[in-house]
């Protein structure tokens, strides 16, 4: 390279974990990209995608009700076209079936809009986003009203999901913020079982006991906020100014977001984690490299624990969840 060269981007090879032998043994980036913003502006996404793509992201994560598909699935597009993948192959593309879709009948049209939003013929991985069901709405809300909440027909939309994958709709399917009593619900009848359980995870809510089903299930974990979800409207700075963490990242020479993400993959878990800054993009992968030692396991597992996300506003006297324990089983 000429002295006079701009440095080139160097892409880094993020490890993968096998999903279960229900979705044929397809294989899921470690670090996903996050999608779940508040305030969506489509451009800053897909410059943040193509460039995340050069860095060597594999996995995208979205869902129908951030309103982020038609960004990524442009930024994919785009980024087949300028050749950074050679194949949609390459990539690892998750989705989410939101609560008013969340019907036996729905769930196949639902997904089939996600694939025309997105551009693309398949998904990898389609999750079922609550573990709970709204009436039916052609406007997709995170808040929903209390009088459309309804309990979620598990037999009937799980076998809706199962539909998508023998019908090629997806690879695999999954669930999303279901606790191990939900999960058991659904192996208890269904033919393909879920491979993944998207739930809050980070050192301040480190959900041990959730983990350690999955595992024991063959169910890989993704953690969503996995920093605590700074900035929005649902997050907290307990994660990035918890003091332990600090002196972990500096004893290793890194940032406290490299040691949340890499207590995460040691964990046996995935993350999908949200970033537009093409600094931070990179230093979200560069944790392949060293380690945490025991001794900072040992002052993880001592911080304070705190679900950030309750959804209170899920908890009604008429709904489907009466108290925080019928939704969290805890």
């Amino acid at each position: 390279m000429a002295a006079n060269s701009e440095p080139m981007n160097v892409s880094i090879n993020v490890p993968e974990v096998k999903l279960s032998s229900a979705s044929g043994h397809r294989k899921m980036p470690v670090i996903g990209l996050g999608s779940a913003v508040d305030n969506i502006d489509e451009s800053a996404m897909k410059s943040a995608v193509l460039e995340s793509i050069k860095l060597g992201y594999r996995h995208f994560d979205t869902a129908s009700l951030y309103g982020t598909e038609r960004a990524l699935g442009e930024a994919i597009a785009e980024a087949l076209k300028l050749g950074l993948v050679a194949s949609r192959e390459e990539l690892f593309i998750t989705t989410k079936l939101w609560c008013s879709d969340a019907h036996r009948d729905l769930v196949v049209p639902a997904l089939k809009k996600s694939l025309k939003t997105l551009q693309i013929e398949y998904v990898d991985l389609y999750l079922i986003h609550w573990p709970m069901s709204a009436k039916p709405s052609e406007k997709l809300r995170n808040d929903i009203p209390e009088e459309d909440l309804v309990s979620l027909d598990y037999n009937g939309v799980w076998e809706a999901m199962e539909e998508c994958q023998r019908h090629g709709l997806t690879k695999s399917i999954g669930v999303s913020n279901f606790s191990p009593k939900k999960i058991e619900t659904i192996l208890a009848f269904a033919t393909i079982p879920p491979t993944v359980n998207q739930v809050e995870m980070n050192p301040a809510w480190q959900q041990r006991k959730l983990v350690e089903f999955c595992k024991s299930k063959s169910i890989i974990v993704t953690a969503f906020s996995p920093l605590g979800a700074v900035g929005s409207s649902w997050g907290t700075n307990q994660v990035m100014n918890n003091e332990a963490l600090k002196q972990i990242a500096a004893v290793h020479g890194k940032t406290v977001a490299q040691v949340c993400l890499r207590w995460i993959i040691e964990q046996g878990a995935t993350a999908a984690v949200k970033s537009f800054n093409k600094e931070r993009l990179k230093e979200n992968l560069e944790i392949f490299d060293w380690a945490l030692t025991d001794d900072d396991h040992d002052k993880i597992r001592q911080i304070p624990q705190r679900r950030m996300m309750p959804r209170d506003d899920f908890i009604i006297p008429n709904g489907p969840f009466k108290t925080p324990e019928d939704l969290w089983d805890e």
